[in-house]
């Protein structure tokens, strides 16, 4: 099973975002390939203790009834609503945005569980190291593949 924590299940990730260029199309959904980059980024910044969200009570509570059906479930939901701070709008210097969001892939592998500074989700809730990685691979490949990739 594909880990963030894993190394060779890292790199291969990094590879398909290696992958990417200026000249990639979404196959669903309104974000250019460097917002969705910036999108991503921001998803793990949250693990790092780094990006906050505003999610309102009624919303949590929603995060957490659908969580393990999210994380351990099936695909991702297509056309999925997110949350405000992760619209991205703008364009974004694609190799930038591209090498940010490796480097906070790597550290997953490279720091293993040590790179989460955060066991409580805004949206989903009280989070194990094991749901951490269910998210972000999951959240992760999803937008990838929203890019062929």
């Amino acid at each position: 099973m594909n880990s963030i924590y894993n190394k060779a299940s890292n790199e291969a990730l990094i590879a398909r975002i290696n992958s990417l260029t200026p000249e990639s199309k979404s196959i669903w959904g309104k974000m250019s390939v460097d917002q969705m980059l910036v999108h991503c980024k921001l998803a793990t910044d949250v693990a790092f203790g780094k990006q906050d969200l505003k999610i309102n009570f009624l919303i949590k509570l929603l995060g957490k009834i659908l969580k393990k059906k999210v994380f351990y479930g099936g695909e991702m939901s297509k056309n999925s609503p997110t949350a405000k701070e992760f619209i991205i709008t703008g364009h974004h210097d694609l190799e930038k945005v591209k090498a940010e969001l490796i480097v906070n892939i790597s550290r997953f592998a490279s720091e293993g569980k040590k790179s989460i500074k955060t066991m409580n989700h805004p949206f989903w809730g009280k989070m194990t190291y094991q749901d951490w990685d269910a998210l972000l691979w999951k959240h992760t490949d999803h937008h990838l593949k929203q890019f062929g990739v």
